[in-house]
C-alpha cells in the first residue's frame, strides 16, 4: 500500500452505534495534522441506509457515503452497538467478509468484536471484547480465541478494542504502527491522552474505585521521563516519591495498571525509537541515550514489543523511510499486561 493520506480508513456507522466510538475514530483518523505538516489518512463514513439513529436516539447520522464507500477501505472499523444480542444486518456483514478477502485491515471497538466474529473472520483468531461481555462472547464464538484482560488485541490484519476508551488505545497503536512513535506521539499529545497504556481490563473489573485516593504519580513519571538515560531503578524512583518500593509497586499497579519496572523499559524503548526515527543510526548511542544499555538489549526489546529490529524500523521510520508504512501484520502485537510485559531486560542490578 502506498504512503500516508492516500491510505483510506472508513468506519461503517449502523444502528444504534455508539458515538463515542465514532468520536474516537475520527479524533484519530480524520481530524487535519497541521503540527504534523501532512494528513496521515483519507478518512470517511459510510452506513447502510441514508439516516442512521445512533445509541439510544441521541441524534440521527445523515449526509454520509452509502455502504459502498467500504469496498475502498485499506482499513475498515466495523460498527458497534450496546445490545449485542442484536445481530448485525446480512449487507454490513457482507461488506466486511469482501473487505477481509481483499486484504483490508479490519478493526472493531468494543463490541465491534462482535459484528466481526459474525461475519466469520474472527475464528481462530486472537480477539479482545469488553470485560462484561467475555463470557457471552465465549459462548456465542467459541472459535474465537478470545483474551479478555488486555486492553487491545493486534492479530495482525483483525485489532479489537476491549471498550471506548480502548478504542483511543487501539488508534494510537495503529498509528504508531504505521508512521512511527514520533507521529503517534504527537497525535497522542494533541488528544491529551497517553501513547500506550501497559495497563490492562483486569484492573478495571476487579477494582474499580480505590478505597482509599493514591497520590497522583504524574510528578514522579514527568520526573523520569527527563532523565530516561540516566541509571534509575525502582528504589531510586521509590525514593523520589518518599515512599518504599513495595508502595510505588502498588501505587504503579492502582494508577496504570504495571510495574515501574515495565513502565520505565517502555517508556525507554519509545525514547529509542524516538531517537532513531531522528536519525540516529548508531545504535549503542540509541541504546545509551535512552537508559536501555546496550545495543544487544535495545535488539531485544524491540523485536519484542514492535517485532522490528532497529535495522529495520529505522528503514521503515527514519528519516530514509522505505516506501511502504502499511506492510500487512509487521510488528503485530498485544500492548496490555501480556506476554514480557513485567519481564523487560535487566537495565541495572539495583533495578
Amino acid at each position: 500500500m502506498s504512503q500516508g493520506s492516500s491510505h483510506r480508513v472508513v468506519v461503517i456507522v449502523d444502528a444504534d452505534s455508539n458515538p463515542f466510538e465514532l468520536g474516537c475514530a475520527t479524533e484519530v483518523f480524520g481530524l487535519r495534522r497541521p503540527e504534523i505538516g501532512r494528513e496521515l489518512y483519507d478518512f470517511r463514513l459510510c452506513a447502510p441506509d441514508p439516516r442512521i439513529v445512533m445509541r439510544d436516539g441521541f441524534f440521527t447520522l445523515t449526509g454520509v457515503a452509502d455502504l459502498d464507500a467500504a469496498d475502498d477501505a485499506d482499513t475498515l472499523i466495523v460498527p458497534n452497538r450496546p445490545n449485542v444480542e442484536t445481530p448485525r444486518r446480512p449487507d454490513v456483514l457482507d461488506a466486511i467478509r469482501r473487505a477481509h478477502a481483499r486484504g483490508a485491515r479490519l478493526l472493531g471497538f468494543c463490541s465491534g468484536a462482535f459484528t466481526l466474529a459474525e461475519a466469520g473472520v474472527l475464528d481462530g483468531r486472537r480477539a479482545t471484547a469488553h470485560w462484561q461481555w467475555a463470557d457471552v462472547f465465549r459462548a456465542r464464538f467459541p472459535a474465537v480465541q478470545l483474551e479478555p484482560d488486555v486492553l487491545f488485541v493486534d492479530d495482525g490484519d483483525i485489532l479489537t478494542a476491549a471498550g471506548s476508551a480502548a478504542a483511543l488505545d487501539l488508534g494510537l497503536h495503529v498509528v504508531r504502527r504505521d508512521h512511527g512513535a514520533e507521529i503517534a506521539a504527537a497525535v497522542s499529545r494533541r488528544l491529551v491522552f497517553a501513547a500506550h497504556r501497559d495497563g490492562g481490563q483486569r484492573q478495571f473489573v476487579e477494582r474499580p474505585v480505590p478505597q482509599t485516593p493514591d497520590e497522583s504519580l504524574a510528578p514522579l513519571l514527568a520526573w523520569a521521563q527527563e532523565r530516561l538515560g540516566a541509571p534509575l531503578t525502582v528504589s531510586g524512583l521509590a525514593a523520589r516519591a518518599a515512599v518504599s518500593p513495595a508502595t510505588l509497586h502498588r501505587r504503579f499497579r492502582a494508577q496504570l495498571g504495571t510495574t515501574p519496572l515495565a513502565w520505565l523499559t517502555g517508556e525507554r524503548l519509545a525514547l529509542a525509537c524516538r531517537l532513531i526515527e531522528r536519525g540516529e543510526s548508531r545504535f549503542d548511542v540509541v541504546a545509551r541515550s535512552s537508559g536501555l544499555g546496550t545495543a544487544t538489549n535495545l535488539r531485544a526489546l524491540m523485536r519484542r514489543e514492535t517485532g522490528l529490529s532497529p535495522t529495520a524500523y529505522r528503514d521503515r521510520f527514519g528519516p530514509g523511510e522505505g516506501a511502504d508504512r502499511f506492510g500487512p501484520g509487521e510488528g503485530a502485537d498485544r500492548f496490555g499486561p501480556g506476554e514480557g510485559a513485567d519481564r523487560p531486560a535487566p537495565l541495572s542490578p539495583s533495578t
